[in-house]
């Protein structure tokens, strides 16, 4: 690996440190009107299309299921979320909103509105913000195709910044 690579590498890992944390900033920001926090907002997002197990939501995510199953609990708690018997498993229940989560996730919709069309005017238009979130995702999955290949077993361990 030359150096070039590293110090792009290191940069690219600090830029997206970075745009998570702006990112979970203006999340809870949004959310809380609504009585979310971003980590409920963002784990009751992950089921409005459908019901899922919380492993299926973990990977989604790209956090632990630990983590899900902790929010999923409060949720269902709160009576914004309940769990569902799955067909496909006896044991991983799936997590499904309730009309109250869902209703808590629509109070968010004006803020998140407001927002991606400052980000759209920000980047330059639509098409430059797409083409930002294609490049995000192609991103992600040239990381997820080399950690599947075994990268990190051939050495390359942390990707923040080199000493």
């Amino acid at each position: 690996m030359s150096r070039e690579q590293q110090d792009a590498l290191s940069r690219t890992a600090l830029g997206v440190f970075r745009l998570n944390g702006q990112f979970l900033a203006v999340s809870e920001k949004l959310a809380a009107p609504a009585g979310l926090t971003a980590a409920w907002w963002q784990v009751l997002g992950a089921v409005l299309p459908e019901p899922l197990p919380v492993a299926g939501i973990a990977r989604a995510m790209g956090i632990t299921r630990q983590s899900v199953q902790r929010i999923a609990d409060l949720l269902v708690e709160r009576g914004l979320a309940a769990y569902e018997t799955n067909p496909a498993h006896r044991r991983a229940k799936l997590l499904a909103p309730t009309p109250e989560g869902r209703a808590a996730v629509r109070r968010i919709d004006p803020g998140h509105a407001e927002l991606a069309a400052r980000l759209t005017d920000a980047l330059g238009g639509l098409d430059a913000f797409e083409e930002t979130v294609r490049v995000l995702e192609r991103l992600s999955g040239a990381l997820e195709a080399v950690e599947a290949a075994g990268a990190e077993g051939r050495g390359a361990g942390a990707v923040g910044p080199q000493g």
